[in-house]
C-alpha cells in the first residue's frame, strides 16, 4: 500500500502538485471575491489533479532522457517499472478531465479555462516542445504555475465578473519569475545530468558570466514584485514574511552570482523553495485576521 502510494506521488509529481495546488488557494484568497472553504478545497483539488495529469504526462513523455539523469533514472517509467503503452496518456487524459470538471463545478469557466492552460502549458508546451529544444524552457514554461494563481482568482467572481484584481496578477507575474531561478539553481548543481539529457538548461550553455547575472535579475526583481501587493491592500503580515521569504532568496542568489559552486546552488534552489512557501503562508495568515477582525 505504502509502495503504490510512493509510486503515485512520484508518477503524478504531486510534490510539485502540491505547491500548484498552494498557489491556486493563494489565488482564491486574494481574489476579493466570494468562495466558500469547501468549495476552495475542492478547487485546490482540482488544480491538485490537474497539475498530477500534467507532471504525470512529462514522467511518461521524458522517460528516456530520464534514464540518462542520476536524479531522475529511478522515476517508475524510465527504470522499467512500469511499461509504456496507450493506457497511461489515456488514464491520464482522464485524471485531467475529471480535474477540470470539478474545477468547473465549483469555480466556473474562466477558472476551468485557466487550469487548462497551466496543465496545457507544462505538459504539452514545455515538455513536448521546449524542453529539449531552447533555453527559454523554464521561462516560458513558468507560466503554468501563474496560471494557478489566476485560476484561483478567477474562481471567487461571479460567472459575468471575469475582471481579476492587482493583487494576484502580481503574485501570478512573481511565481512566473520565481520559476526559472528555482530551475537554473538546480541546474548549476546538477548540470552533469542535464548535459548528458541534452537539456539546453541556461547553466548548462553559458558561461557563469552569463547565468550568473540572470538568475540574480530574476531575483531582485520577483522580491520587489512580491512587496507590490501593499499597496493594493495586503496587510503587514504579508508584508513580514514576503521580506522574511525574499531576503534569503536574494542573499543565496547574491551569492550564486559570485561563486558558482555546487553548495552555493543549492542553497539557492532551497532558499527559492522557501520563498515560495512564506509567501503563500503570508498571504494565508493575513488574510485569516482580516476574517478574526
Amino acid at each position: 500500500m505504502l509502495a503504490a502510494l510512493n509510486m503515485t506521488v512520484s508518477i503524478l509529481k504531486l510534490r510539485i502538485g502540491a505547491f500548484i495546488a498552494l498557489a491556486a488557494l493563494v489565488g482564491v484568497m486574494t481574489g476579493g471575491g466570494e468562495l466558500g472553504i469547501v468549495e476552495a478545497l475542492v478547487f485546490a483539488l482540482a488544480v491538485l489533479g490537474a497539475s498530477g495529469a500534467a507532471g504525470g504526462f512529462n514522467q511518461y513523455y521524458e522517460r528516456e532522457s530520464d534514464r540518462m539523469m542520476a536524479r531522475t533514472r529511478n522515476r517508475p517509467f524510465a527504470s522499467g517499472l512500469l511499461k509504456a503503452g496507450p493506457i497511461w496518456p489515456a488514464t491520464l487524459l482522464a485524471l485531467l478531465t475529471a480535474a477540470l470538471v470539478m474545477a468547473w463545478s465549483v469555480g466556473g469557466t474562466l477558472a476551468t479555462i485557466l487550469v487548462f492552460l497551466g496543465a496545457l502549458t507544462y505538459g504539452v508546451v514545455y515538455t513536448v516542445w521546449l524542453k529539449t529544444r531552447t533555453v527559454w524552457n523554464v521561462v516560458i514554461g513558468g507560466a503554468a504555475g501563474s496560471f494557478a494563481v489566476l485560476a484561483g482568482a478567477a474562481a471567487t467572481k461571479p460567472y459575468f465578473d471575469p475582471v481579476i484584481g492587482p493583487v494576484p496578477v502580481l503574485l501570478a507575474a512573481v511565481l512566473f519569475l520565481w520559476t526559472p531561478p528555482h530551475f537554473w539553481s538546480l541546474a548549476v548543481a546538477r548540470g552533469e545530468d542535464y548535459r548528458r539529457a541534452r537539456i539546453p538548461m541556461l547553466p548548462v550553455v553559458t558561461e557563469h558570466d552569463v547565468w550568473g547575472p540572470v538568475i540574480f535579475s530574476h531575483v531582485i526583481t520577483l522580491v520587489a514584485i512580491s512587496l507590490m501587493p501593499l499597496w493594493f491592500g495586503m496587510g503587514w503580515i504579508y508584508g513580514l514574511f514576503a521580506v522574511a521569504g525574499g531576503a534569503p532568496f536574494l542573499l543565496a542568489s547574491w551569492r550564486l552570482l559570485h561563486d558558482p559552486a555546487r553548495g552555493v546552488a543549492m542553497r539557492t534552489f532551497h532558499a527559492s523553495l522557501a520563498q515560495f512557501a512564506l509567501l503563500s503562508v503570508g498571504v494565508v495568515l493575513d488574510e485569516a485576521s482580516r476574517w478574526a477582525f
